[in-house]
């Protein structure tokens, strides 16, 4: 076998360890048609007696057989110390050791051959969703791993994304019928609330797949920690951290205004939490209920020995009076006595890993674990003293934190200081807004609902279930989910180049809507902030007058509808292989089907809005060939920079001096008023391949 093919078949392998999670590796993979042949050495002592039972029963059907080499045992020890049965959370400071650990150990192979050999030695002893993280982040930041599509995370672990009775529908279904004998199992579109409590008009947001994968994905893409600070130090990241999180405070407002909701009230830690939440999930690792959290929540002073976590309210509060005097300031205090300005272009990304807090924080002791402890703080209201043995909640995972209504409330009070702090740079001036020799005369859209409407309903697509039916017999058996979408549209931009030569521009394109729940017409300063990024990209624009169009579906602010729900193993290419639509990086980004808010029965009004700017000043010099950028705008491009040299954003990342935004527009600027109109049908995806 070549060297080329060797690493090939050591990719198609590693896809493996995401085959039924929660099976040992010796278990067949591959619908059963794949073997590990470990050595004695590889099995716990809790698997030690079925060797023989594994060699001479449950692989004699397998058709092929990976014989896997000894090796020295790694040391353990740390992430060993979570029960295999536990959760794992990142914003557990324990468990980010633990993972920092383990992500080591899989990063310091010195090929591919010992990156699986690790991995396997470590899949039967490491806690389950703690090794899927770290053996995740490892194939994203090993040069030998990339271009591997790591599958969905919903297709491994679904009991974090759908009601427990689908899966045991799935499990009943693979037990009793043969493949081509199962129908798709529905999966409830409503059921953590009834319809007249007032926030489970939005769960269909709050609680969408995609939504919760994205989640997910960016945390995954960025992680907080990890031995190699080049894992965490990537482009902008504290900044992008900012700008992904307000954008999707800014798009669940909007949706808050179509379903008759006010803005959302930020909280911070202080007043009992008004808004109960039940998830009706089960923990498959843990195999428990996710606990609920009951209405007027107060919160308490945190002692929770098991997870190694005790922290005073009072310390949050002063974290976050140090992080306020940081940007009264404009500067943050180091350990040493010295200071960090915030001033220019770097100051938002420092500050950005200050408040998360990643490990790229100038001063975690003097500004603490601020946003990572305010997750822990909510997701263990329900039993802060351990005293009833109760886990964390689900704003104690990346994974599901997206579906608590209270997820909303605590960054809408992080991204108040980010605001905070925006509200101490200037405005912009009229020179860095304009583009002398440009103007824009237009924006408006095309679609089937007819010019300057858009039209969305929801939609029927399919799930995957088996992926996550360990210890089941094998066989696909699929959820179909209830979703909200939107027809597709064209964007038609009118734009008028009186320069002696062609030039080339970055077309950036917000909406937003024109007044709140009430009725009344959003101000300027209100308006900025409920700007949500449809898409940003570049285009030639010649000498003259001429028109731009350009395709919703080549958003790059969305990653496309098969990242989110079609089986990663149905895609086309071989696995393993760039050409084949890696998952990895590439999926990370907001779900397509949600680019556009829901609009109502009757046509909810919102403003269009088109900028286009001087490319060779918004330029990054850089090689994209074979990068992943269809979704850079709220994920970056993976192993480069990002791809804007303005601020995230712009050019509404900062107040201005207007009181609406007609008074805001300069000549390279155009609006247009438009109506989403919400039929309220549902209808079946149809594959557009």
């Amino acid at each position: 076998m070549s060297v080329v093919a060797e690493m090939n078949q050591f990719k198609k392998n590693v896809l493996m360890f995401f085959d039924r999670p929660l099976e040992p590796i010796f278990m067949p993979k591959c619908e059963g048609k794949v073997h590990f042949r470990l050595p004695a050495s590889y099995y716990p002592d809790k698997y030690k007696t079925a060797i023989d039972f594994v060699k001479d029963w449950i692989t004699r059907d397998c058709d092929e057989t990976v014989d896997v080499p000894e090796i020295q045992p790694p040391d353990l020890t740390l992430p060993l110390q979570l029960d295999f049965y536990d959760e794992f959370s990142m914003f557990v400071p324990a468990h980010r050791e633990m993972a920092k650990s383990l992500i080591h150990i899989l990063m310091n192979a010195k090929n591919l051959e010992e990156f699986q050999c690790l991995a396997i030695f470590c899949q039967m002893r490491i806690n389950p969703s703690l090794f899927n993280y770290a053996l995740s982040v490892a194939i994203l930041n090993r040069k030998d791993t990339k271009g591997i599509n790591i599958p969905s995370f919903a297709e491994l672990f679904p009991g974090k994304f759908i009601d427990p009775w689908v899966l045991e529908c799935a499990r009943k279904a693979v037990a009793i019928l043969l493949p081509d004998q199962r129908k798709p199992i529905t999966i409830p579109q409503n059921y953590t609330a009834a319809s007249f409590e007032p926030e489970q008009r939005v769960a269909y947001f709050r609680e969408d797949i995609g939504v919760n994968l994205h989640h997910w994905h960016w945390h995954l893409v960025y992680p907080m920690d990890a031995n190699d600070l080049s894992i965490i130090d990537k482009d902008r990241r504290g900044e992008l951290f900012y700008y992904m999180h307000q954008q999707i405070i800014a798009r669940y407002n909007i949706e808050r205004y179509c379903n008759n909701l006010s803005h959302v009230v930020p909280y911070d830690l202080k007043s009992p939490i008004e808004e109960g939440y039940f998830p009706k999930m089960n923990s498959k690792v843990a195999s428990r209920a996710w606990p609920p959290r009951f209405t007027n929540t107060t919160m308490y002073n945190l002692d929770r020995p098991d997870v190694q976590v005790r922290i005073d309210l009072s310390d949050m509060f002063r974290y976050r009076d140090n992080i306020e005097q940081a940007i009264e300031n404009m500067e943050v205090i180091l350990p040493g006595g010295g200071t960090m300005s915030l001033e220019g272009d770097k100051g938002i990304d420092v500050l950005g890993n200050l408040i998360e807090a990643s490990a790229l924080s100038p001063n975690k002791g003097y500004y603490g674990d601020y946003h990572n402890g305010g997750h822990l703080f909510i997701s263990y209201s329900h039993d802060p003293e351990n005293r009833y043995l109760e886990k964390f909640a689900v704003m104690g995972d990346p994974t599901t934190a997206m579906r608590d209504p209270v997820f909303y409330r605590w960054h809408t009070h992080i991204d108040n200081l980010f605001q905070l702090y925006k509200s101490k740079l200037p405005p912009y001036t009229k020179n860095e807004l304009e583009w002398s020799g440009v103007s824009v005369h237009s924006v408006g859209v095309e679609s089937a609902a007819g010019a300057s409407a858009l039209r969305t309903q929801w939609e029927r697509s399919a799930l995957r279930l088996d992926r996550g039916l360990d210890f089941a017999k094998l066989g696909s058996v699929l959820g179909t989910v209830t979703h909200l979408t939107h027809h597709d549209f064209v964007y038609a931009i009118t734009v008028e180049n009186t320069r002696v030569h062609e030039v080339t521009g970055t077309v950036r394109l917000f909406m937003a809507p024109t007044q709140n729940d009430k009725g009344d017409w959003l101000k300027f300063e209100e308006q900025r902030r409920l700007m949500i990024e449809l898409d940003k990209f570049t285009h030639p624009i010649p000498v003259g007058r001429s028109t731009i169009s350009r395709r919703s579906l080549d958003s790059s602010v969305t990653i496309p509808y098969d990242r989110t729900f079609r089986p990663q193993s149905e895609r086309p290419g071989e696995p393993g292989f760039a050409e084949a639509a890696a998952f990895d990086f590439c999926g990370c980004g907001w779900p397509h089907h949600l680019l556009i808010p829901k609009g109502t029965a009757s046509g909810f009004a919102m403003t269009l809005f088109c900028m286009i700017t001087n490319w060779e000043e918004d330029r990054v010099a850089q090689d994209l060939v074979g990068a992943c950028n269809d979704a850079a705008s709220y994920c970056g491009i993976r192993d480069r920079k990002y791809p804007d040299r303005r601020a995230m954003g712009f050019p509404f990342d900062r107040r201005a001096p207007a009181n609406v935004l007609k008074e805001f527009l300069t000549l390279n600027m155009a609006t247009s008023d438009i109506i989403i109109r919400f039929k309220d049908e549902i209808r079946d995806h149809q594959n557009k391949d």
